[in-house]
């Protein structure tokens, strides 16, 4: 975040800055439940064949783990490199 922002942000009063924390956690929250629907989503999509049993086959049972896998190390992948960038972009602009 820019230091001019986090500046402004010192300046509010207390009220002022639990009202925006909680704003904040609530988006944080909301952007936890997106990526978890979004992961269910699509790794059920990819790996449930049938509804003929309870629960699932091994083959699904396999598919589901790796699909879940592979989407976290994605998003952690992602998120990294999205970080990398932000940080590369504030030492250009105090440079």
């Amino acid at each position: 975040m820019d230091k001019t922002i986090l500046g402004e942000l010192d300046s509010l009063p207390e009220e002022d800055k639990l009202r925006m924390s909680a704003s904040v956690d609530r988006l944080q929250a909301r952007d936890s439940l997106r990526l978890y629907n979004s992961l269910v989503e699509r790794c059920f999509s990819d790996c449930v064949d049938s509804f003929w049993r309870k629960s699932l086959g091994k083959q699904e049972e396999r598919c589901v783990l790796h699909c879940a896998e592979k989407f976290l190390k994605v998003s952690a992948h992602v998120g990294m490199r999205l970080a990398e960038l932000n940080q590369a972009e504030q030492q250009t602009n105090q440079g």
